[in-house]
């Protein structure tokens, strides 16, 4: 009678065993699937939305949202595999927000900077920003946070309540850029002929926007200098070729002419008894 009845537990446990690991084995297997149809959905949709030409920053949104909606399926389709009604982990699930939104007052400031940020759209993939102390190429703009590429090649991940809560410089924005050139002439130099040098030296320069059209302005009667700035009108995606090539055509001018650019200079005078 021993036997039998301990051989019925054993039969009972192993059932119950085989019942249970075969439930955390279907999990596994569906959380594992869901990872990788999650991922493949996301690019998949991705690179849809880019091909029909659609907003690369909400292509990448919409991807990224797909991804967490699977992931969030498969999370409850398991809790429904153990027993647990979706309905009940629904309510409490409710009842423990307040407890949670509490503890996670950062997370949803980020989530609400994040929304904000995809409404207003004071920047999207591909412009180059300067905000919360950082600049770079905005590579995607996430609920929580936005992923930023620096000029030397460095990724920075930035929370979205820094970027809402500061100044938000998008450099990109415009089509054009305008590039102020100051140089400083020497007292000796004719100040027309210095503005006539300065003329030919900007059309001298390729790629300057004719509309608005290029400026030399005397600024300034500095203590070692007659200071000039030479403004110039470029496309964003010329700028910084187009400012190096205008210094360069400055200078150079500038010495063709035998126009000194004086360094910092004092006159000091000795009173003799």
């Amino acid at each position: 009678m021993n036997i039998e009845r301990l051989l019925k537990v054993s039969e009972g446990k192993i059932e119950v065993l085989l019942a249970f690991g075969g439930k955390v084995v279907g999990a596994l297997v569906l959380l594992s699937v869901a990872w990788v149809v999650s991922k493949h959905l996301r690019n998949f949709i991705e690179k849809r939305l880019t091909a029909s030409n659609f907003d690369i920053t909400l292509s990448r949104f919409f991807a990224n949202l797909s991804k967490y909606a699977v992931i969030t399926f498969a999370v409850v389709s398991c809790l429904g595999i153990f027993g647990v009604e979706t309905a009940s982990f629904a309510a409490v699930l409710a009842a423990t927000g307040f407890a949670v939104g509490m503890a996670l007052q950062g997370t949803l400031s980020n989530f609400s900077s994040g929304i904000m940020l995809l409404i207003f759209r004071p920047f999207k993939v591909g412009d180059f920003v300067v905000t919360a102390g950082q600049s770079g190429t905005v590579h995607a703009i996430d609920l929580f946070s936005i992923t930023v590429d620096t000029l030397d090649h460095r990724r920075i991940i930035i929370p979205n309540s820094s970027v809402y809560g500061s100044v938000i410089e998008n450099v990109t924005y415009h089509p054009y850029r305008r590039t102020a050139i100051v140089v400083g002439t020497s007292y000796d130099a004719d100040m027309d002929e210095v503005r006539k040098v300065l003329n030919e030296a900007v059309t001298k320069v390729d790629n300057v926007l004719n509309d608005p059209a290029p400026q030399v302005v005397l600024t300034e009667l500095g203590a070692s200098s007659v200071d000039w700035t030479v403004r110039l009108w470029a496309r964003t995606d010329d700028f910084w070729t187009v400012r190096e090539n205008a210094i360069y055509e400055v200078k150079r001018s500038l010495d063709q002419a035998k126009i000194g650019i004086p360094y910092p200079q004092m006159d000091v005078h000795l009173d003799k008894e």
